[in-house]
């Protein structure tokens, strides 16, 4: 047990450390006005400053009019003791950079006009460049330029990235949160079904009382997954248009989720209604007020959906929604249809995050072009090597997909470009349906401390946290589900086996076989030989 402490602990220490980051920030000023600007650097070039106040003060030349692709031009006294920004192009970053140590400079800035990429040479080349060197953007130095009329002073440093950044565990606390919340209302609309004793009729799978849907047949659940890698590729192939499609069908879905958690709410904390009558039509005054704010969010986020300074707050808020109504709504009929659903979800994550790649033009994965856009290369990253638009790009639509949430640390990234830590929600909606499930099966076996329910949204957790482990520490995306699934689904047997419901556990409930009162499957401690030879 101490060993494995130890491991944890060392383990957290490792994810909450620094780690130098490809970016780094321009700090210019003339003593009485300062600015500061994006560059992209490379470790392996010479090492910046961790902060403002130990980095090196630098005189800044302009020679934007040369390549210095060779010395040949400039005097020595000109650049001597000072840093030097260049433009980019016809040769080499290394000769650019050797050519400036030559010449007695302290410092290069390359301008460039097209993409920022992280400057890179031969292994060879880096131990002969004893002197900074970071790519700028040149509408950047034009800027300064307007900006500081006399003699610029400049700065190079590059913060160290947190690795754990309190993004993520925002993010975390939006995951549990929503799944717990999904589970809980899952269980007591079905606590209330049985306490008013309404009849579903037929096999169980519509429900127009309560507007849910109920999945009971493998059949269909295989059609579901195929439907879904069926949407995927044609979102691959034909992003441009159905972007446009899913961001109306998300506007329309959210805005209905929104008010039907609003509704529950004001249910909740006993907010009455009026209600009146227009040519034998009936209307309730608060749901016309719930609706009309529902539709009015809705409608913000999609005209401002690409302002990426605000707007997330409420994508999260309607994804949220989203995921609260979709768990309620749709029904598992059992532990069966748990784990063939899952199961195949978790070949469908792992086939289009890991093995798409290897067939895609660009090498990258489909899940991963759709989730983010084809365009979106500012927050696309290969290896140690960033990417950073030399002018501002076009906004570029994006699918409503995922939980978004910016980075707090990061002050060089958040120049170069802002970044958000991403969750899509599929990683939430998945695992709450078996969430959801177990809820349900409390409220069947009359489960007073909810332990089916409990045990698999702290499995939910153990996951979220592995998920995220391991994204730190391989430094790539990864596909949620490849743990949520193992830990939810083992967590969920591993409590019916030992409290004796695993067959009950297994088949669920068939709502046609339930006698008119729908009462709890087994009641809270009995197991299957207490009631050999009841009948329904």
């Amino acid at each position: 047990m101490g060993s494995v402490v130890r491991i944890v602990i060392l383990s957290v220490i490792f994810l909450a450390s620094l780690t130098n980051c490809q970016e780094g920030i321009l700090h210019v000023s003339d003593g009485s006005t300062q600015r500061e600007f994006c560059i992209v650097h490379n470790h392996s070039w010479t090492a910046l400053a961790q902060s403002l106040d130990t980095a090196t003060v630098y005189p800044l030349v302009n020679l934007t009019s040369q390549l210095l692709c060779n010395s040949s031009g400039i005097t020595p006294d000109l650049v001597k003791g000072k840093a030097v920004v260049v433009m980019r192009g016809d040769c080499d970053f290394s000769l650019k950079a050797l050519n400036a140590q030559e010449l007695g400079a302290t410092a290069l800035l390359i301008a460039s006009n097209k993409t920022l990429v992280t400057p890179s040479a031969n292994e060879s080349e880096y131990a002969k460049v004893t002197i900074p060197l970071a790519l700028m953007r040149y509408m950047d130095f034009l800027e300064a330029q307007k900006v500081f009329t006399g003699e610029m002073q400049v700065k190079l440093y590059a913060p160290p990235l947190a690795k754990l950044d309190a993004s993520t565990l925002v993010m975390l606390l939006i995951a549990i949160i929503t799944v717990a919340l999904g589970g809980y209302w899952s269980g007591a609309c079905e606590r209330e079904r049985l306490n008013s004793g309404q009849e579903d009729g037929g096999k169980g799978e519509s429900k127009a009382d309560s507007g849910e849907l109920s999945l009971y047949s493998p059949l269909k659940v295989v059609l579901l997954v195929l439907v879904m890698c069926g949407m995927l590729v044609l979102m691959y192939y034909f992003y441009r248009i159905l972007v446009y499609v899913i961001i109306a069908i998300f506007c329309l879905a959210s805005a209905n989720a929104l008010f039907f958690c609003f509704d529950a709410v004001l249910d909740q904390i006993g907010c009455g209604t009026i209600r009146f009558s227009v040519r034998n039509w009936n209307f309730s005054v608060r749901s016309i007020i719930l609706a009309s704010v529902c539709i009015v969010i809705a409608v913000i986020w999609g005209v401002y959906r690409n302002e990426d300074r605000w707007i997330w707050i409420l994508q999260d808020i309607l994804g949220i929604a989203f995921c609260l109504n979709f768990i309620r709504t749709i029904s598992l009929s059992n532990f069966k249809i748990c784990v063939i659903l899952l199961s195949l979800l978790l070949v469908y994550d792992v086939f289009f995050v890991f093995i798409t790649p290897f067939f895609t033009k660009n090498g990258v994965s489909i899940m991963v072009q759709v989730a983010l856009g084809p365009d979106a290369s500012g927050e696309k990253m290969e290896g140690n090597m960033v990417q950073v638009p030399a002018e501002p790009q076009p906004p570029t639509e994006k699918l409503p997909v995922v939980m978004r949430v910016p980075r707090f640390s990061g002050l060089a990234q958040n120049l170069c470009g802002m970044q958000f830590s991403i969750l899509g929600y599929g990683d939430i909606i998945i695992p709450g349906l078996l969430i959801a499930y177990c809820s349900r099966f409390d409220v069947w076996v009359n489960s007073s401390w909810k332990v089916y329910f409990s045990s698999c949204c702290t499995a939910y957790l153990m996951g979220m946290i592995v998920t995220f482990a391991v994204m730190l520490l391989s430094g790539m995306g990864q596909p949620a589900l490849l743990y949520l699934v193992p830990f939810t689904l083992i967590t969920s047997a591993v409590v019916a086996g030992c409290r004796g419901e695993m067959r009950r556990f297994w088949t669920g409930t068939s709502y046609e076989i339930l006698d008119s009162s729908r009462k709890p499957l087994l009641p809270e401690g009995r197991t299957e030989r207490d009631v050999e030879g009841d009948k329904c």
